[in-house]
């Protein structure tokens, strides 16, 4: 590179720098998108989400269905933790969610199958678990 650039680059690279640091600065101001709270008396949190928190994630639900004696989510609802159990979160209200533990029999092409699970009619979360997970367990933080 020739000697007359190097102070562009320079420039340029400081521009940035001082844009990107006034960034995170506007973002650590704002609001987090998710609050949580412990349980008491539970090994699970209420993951409560700001309204542009559930935007932001893309944030869906789908009721529980009963199929016989047997319950029936979307498969993308339900998450394996690193023990092997299975989990879907709950939608009780409004923007809040708890994680509910859940007994998978099989997957029938994008449906599991449960043998227990929440009660028929029950939402979960079928788009945006990961990322309750993520705010539950404090990655990120």
């Amino acid at each position: 590179m020739r000697r007359r650039t190097w102070p562009l680059v320079v420039a340029f690279l400081a521009l940035l720098a001082a844009g990107c640091s006034r960034f995170e600065a506007e973002e650590a101001e704002g609001p987090e998108p998710a609050h949580v709270e412990p349980i008491e008396g539970s090994e699970v949190a209420r993951v409560t989400l700001e309204e542009y928190g559930a935007e932001r994630i893309g944030l869906r639900t789908a009721p529980v269905e009963e199929r016989g004696d047997r319950l029936v989510v979307p498969s993308a609802a339900v998450l394996v933790d690193p023990e092997g159990r299975f989990w879907v979160y709950t939608n009780p209200e409004g923007l809040v969610f708890v994680r509910h533990e859940v007994r998978v029999i099989s997957d029938d092409g994008g449906r599991a199958i449960l043998a227990d699970g929440p009660p028929p009619g029950t939402r979960v979360v079928v788009v945006g678990a990961q990322e309750l997970w993520g705010a539950e367990s404090g990655v990120g933080h």
